[in-house]
């Protein structure tokens, strides 16, 4: 069959490099089945209803200040060693519209851990609705992906084994869902040390949630026991901080 040879737009391109560098990591999912239905009634009172991204970046945070692991890196230079991180950095997966296109784009949150949960709002709604040049990390991403393949992979590989630098330029963790549209990825890649994705949030507050990590750094029941603490920490902490908040505006 005859068709047409279609150019790799420049949001594809940087999915690209990203696809590359990841399938080098050896990643393995652990999930966890939550209950967070006091969450979802503390956010269902909210007078602001925050998003549900927000309220999971926030436990994320919380948790990686506990649990050490989740804020180490594997690099490669100068020689293969974990680089520790003393607060995270949050990578927030949004869809944005470039040129016709959907395209997909990472924002940075530093210190999500000390941000309150209106403020990590903020910072979502604004990434998702402001003009792309407004937004830092997105115009330094398309302009980043002019420049020749080679180039591109070779900078990213460095950036990302260079530890003093590798938060500043991707975070410390990821975060990507589009539970919103009622499906979710149970394999999404990605070059950080752990993934946080989650699946559509039922009625009665049950989840799949699961943190996607490399192998390298951690093990699978550290993990697990990491996701039991989230849903503590979903259903303690980021609810209280919800209910607290609602005190307030009164």
């Amino acid at each position: 069959m005859r068709g047409r040879s279609v150019p790799i737009s420049i949001p594809r391109r940087l999915v690209g490099d990203l696809m590359h560098l990841s399938t080098r990591i050896p990643r393995v999912t652990v999930q966890r089945r939550m209950q967070i239905c006091e969450l979802a009634a503390a956010r269902d009172s909210a007078i602001s209803r925050p998003p549900w991204a927000a309220l999971f970046v926030r436990a994320y945070a919380l948790l990686a200040q506990e649990r050490v692991e989740l804020r180490r890196a594997y690099v490669s230079l100068p020689w293969p060693s974990f680089y520790e991180y003393p607060e995270s950095v949050a990578s927030i997966t949004h869809e944005r519209e470039f040129r016709g296109e959907k395209a997909v784009l990472q924002s940075r949150l530093k210190s999500p851990s000390r941000r309150s949960i209106s403020e990590i709002s903020a910072h979502i709604r604004n990434a998702q609705t402001a003009p792309l040049d407004c937004i830092p990390e997105f115009k330094s991403a398309l302009r980043f992906a002019r420049a020749p393949r080679a180039v591109r992979r070779s900078l990213m590989w460095l950036g990302l084994n260079v530890g003093r630098q590798r938060a500043n330029y991707f975070g410390t963790f990821h975060f990507s869902v589009y539970s919103g549209l009622g499906a979710e990825s149970l394999n999404p890649l990605s070059p950080l040390t752990t993934l946080l994705n989650y699946g559509p949030i039922a009625l009665d507050g049950v989840v799949n949630v699961r943190i996607l990590y490399d192998h390298r750094v951690m093990d699978g029941a550290t993990v697990a026991r990491a996701l039991q603490r989230l849903e503590e920490i979903l259903n303690g902490p980021v609810a209280q901080e919800l209910r607290d908040s609602g005190r307030l505006a009164e």
